[in-house]
């Protein structure tokens, strides 16, 4: 399938009515109405199969809200609800640009796999499981640990001055938040980083939501995190697998992206606002993410259900 970019329309404007998908929430598929029914077929597919789908989320601006401290970004307790449900049903991960250990104590839910740093930091359930996956540890830039934690200690001293500015240790890449700085201070802000980066050949800088990411330039990113779960699960040749990832930042696009490629799966952005994107829908903000998690768990134990009936007529 051809990998193209599109995008998303803004919840609330004027566009042709999507065709309705079976996995309910407020997903707006573009382009309209063929995205849609492509999905439809892929779900009902999906339920219909032995294994399902993969669900691979986000967590900062997905599962809890954007704040101004990265180190208050609590998600509910019925997010949490619902996430739980949801891995009742489907094997699910959270796939973020944290420290892995630093999203777990946000999460706090064991049955999960949990992809840290961009992917760079993979570990499965540390609960019973039967998925192939259970042991899975991955750690494709340990050799870049020293380096990291040494970028870390400079930009701390380099951007001292800087008034709001958060440097954070994500155990395979650094983040250096600008969320509240002035807007006038920004573009120094990103000198002090790249003058930083200069030093350090072996890393590279990237940006995402308000936040500059400092991290090796080996090939890997969330995309690869998400092709990496996908063969440890078993998943990487089902045509049955119906792999669904949400998020909303920039490094999330590296996963778009592969799932466009691979012509399999679904990917929704995180959005109240039109961006250039390769997921084919969106949801404006975590209370949909949580609603349409909910909804999805409905879907899945009411087609269950119409199986069983199904069968037992069949006896």
């Amino acid at each position: 399938m051809a990998q193209t970019t599109v995008v998303v329309p803004e919840v609330g404007m004027t566009a042709a009515t999507p065709t309705a998908c079976p996995c309910p929430g407020s997903l707006f598929p573009y382009p309209p109405p063929r995205a849609g029914m492509a999905v439809s077929r892929k779900c009902l597919r999906a339920a219909q199969a032995e294994l399902g789908a993969g669900m691979f989320l986000d967590y900062d601006g997905t599962l809890s809200p954007i704040v101004d401290d990265p180190d208050a970004a609590f998600m509910s307790e019925t997010m949490r609800m619902a996430v739980r449900s949801v891995a009742k049903h489907f094997p699910t991960a959270i796939v973020s640009g944290r420290c892995r250990d630093k999203v777990f104590e946000f999460v706090k839910l064991a049955e999960l796999y949990y992809a840290g740093s961009h992917g760079m930091d993979i570990k499965g359930p540390a609960k019973s499981s039967k998925s192939k996956a259970k042991g899975v540890l991955f750690q494709p830039a340990s050799e870049f640990l020293p380096m990291i934690e040494e970028v870390h200690q400079r930009l701390i001293e380099e951007t001292k001055h800087v008034a709001g500015a958060k440097v954070e240790n994500n155990k395979f890449c650094v983040s250096v938040h600008f969320r509240c700085v002035d807007e006038k201070s920004w573009g120094a802000l990103a000198e002090t980083v790249k003058g930083v980066m200069r030093e350090y050949p072996k890393l590279r800088m990237s940006q995402g939501r308000m936040v500059f990411e400092v991290r090796p330039t080996i090939k890997w990113d969330k995309g690869k995190a998400l092709e990496f779960l996908l063969e440890s699960l078993g998943f990487a040749d089902c045509p049955n697998v119906l792999p669904v990832y949400i998020g909303d930042d920039r490094t999330d696009e590296d996963a778009f992206k592969v799932l466009r490629r691979r012509g399999q799966g679904v990917g929704i952005l995180v959005s109240k606002h039109p961006k250039d994107t390769s997921a084919s829908f969106s949801l404006q903000e975590p209370a949909e993410v949580m609603e349409f998690l909910l909804r999805l768990v409905e879907w899945k134990q009411l087609s269950r259900a119409r199986l069983r009936l199904r069968r037992q007529a069949d006896a």
